[in-house]
């Protein structure tokens, strides 16, 4: 967390309230806070530590960044920094019913103003919003800013001083205008990431679901990520495990060919070539059916940068691998009645016809009933035509 040194002492009121407004920020509070910010993109829970020391910068009780506004169907999303230390909220105050009341809002975007200069004092003492969601806070004083992002998204900024504290002064608010600009660019760099980390989750939990295991290897042939469908296949120990930290196949002359391709695609890493993935099948102890290998570099965009950047990915398809889909996406994708639907599923887990009666404890006049139906409902006239539908379809993806 950056620390931000403490601002000279100020001349005090006889009530201990400040008299005459805040000492300028030194570069070194400057600079920390700045840090602070861009960081905050990156912190478990984000902008903590820049509302924490613009909260004891400003003498101020509460500092608090509004994400996403609440609406009637969904509940705000806040920053905190209280007296307590900060903290995210998701609920309780953050309702509806709660910003629908508050007077201090749509204010001038990216300007900084206090609620007395919006709402007035007598108004902001007398509504609503503050005796109910502000004064059980110790609130009386209050500055803030309403953002737009690129995105279109508006955020709130508000910074908060207790009823035995002063005015914001003009100083105050200067600090908070020249830091406005930066928490934006801030909140639309985390916005980005956030997508991205969106996005790369959604990709991983469809390829986990499509049984296919992946091994991502950095430019220096380390181990970065291993998906859960490539645990389960490594954990077995036939054909693939890690030894050392390296992917090793259990024959000698079939690892040989997989630390060649594994060199070969670094090195077309290395270089921004594109290179062409290489394929090559594994044989198992058990004498089970081959794993399937792909082996790729990962292309580097135009401005990748720094260590530690996923540069090899192997792809594990294991063919005795059962499918993922659930009968109720086939029932809904081809229209099959639950029955038809459990016995497409075991076909295309690989069983024959009567293995597939037996499984489903029905005749085998019953199972070749529902193949009928099933090869009407979906157009194909083969099982295995039937297989290869399915698997192609949506459905491992569900």
């Amino acid at each position: 967390m950056p620390h931000v040194p403490e601002s000279a002492p100020l001349p005090r009121s006889a009530s201990g309230a400040t008299s005459s407004g805040y000492m300028p920020l030194t570069l070194d509070q400057l600079d920390a806070l700045l840090g602070a910010i861009y960081q905050g993109c990156l912190e478990k829970l984000p902008w903590s530590s820049a509302l924490t020391a613009l909260r004891d910068i400003l003498d101020a009780n509460w500092v608090t960044l509004i994400l996403r506004p609440a609406s009637d169907t969904l509940n705000a999303l806040i920053v905190n920094a209280g007296p307590d230390g900060p903290f995210m909220e998701k609920g309780k105050f953050a309702t509806h019913t709660a910003f629908m009341l508050d007077p201090f809002s749509g204010l001038p975007p990216d300007k900084i103003a206090t609620v007395d200069e919006i709402v007035g004092a007598k108004e902001w003492l007398s509504s609503e919003f503050y005796r109910q969601f502000v004064e059980p806070f110790d609130i009386r004083y209050m500055i803030g800013a309403d953002m737009v992002t690129a995105d279109g998204s508006e955020c709130r900024l508000r910074i908060c001083r207790p009823h035995a504290s002063s005015h914001f002064s003009e100083s105050d608010k200067s600090i908070c205008q020249r830091l406005l600009p930066h928490i934006k660019r801030a909140i639309e760099l985390h916005s980005r990431l956030d997508r991205i980390e969106s996005e790369r989750t959604m990709y991983a939990t469809t390829i986990d679901r499509m049984l296919l295991g992946t091994v991502v290897f950095d430019e220096t042939g380390a181990i970065m990520r291993v998906n859960r469908a490539a645990e389960e296949i490594l954990r077995q120990n036939d054909g693939l495990s890690i030894v050392g930290g390296r992917l090793e196949a259990s024959y000698a002359p079939e690892n040989r060919q997989l630390q060649n391709l594994i060199r070969r695609a670094l090195a077309d890493n290395a270089s921004s070539a594109s290179g062409i993935g290489q394929a090559i099948s594994i044989a198992r102890p058990s004498a089970r059916a081959k794993l399937g290998i792909a082996v790729r570099a990962n292309p580097l965009s135009e401005w990748a940068e720094g260590r530690h950047r996923p540069a090899v990915t192997v792809f594990i398809r294991d063919p005795e691998q059962k499918s993922m889909a659930s009968r109720d996406v086939i029932q809904q994708l081809f229209e099959l009645t639950p029955a038809e639907a459990s016995l497409a599923l075991l076909l295309a887990d690989g069983m024959t016809l009567d293995e597939a009666a037996d499984q489903l404890d029905i005749r085998k006049n019953t199972a070749r009933a529902h193949l009928r139906s099933i090869f009407a409902k979906t157009g194909v006239t083969r099982q295995t035509s039937l297989v290869r539908l399915l698997l192609g379809s949506v459905t491992p993806l569900d």
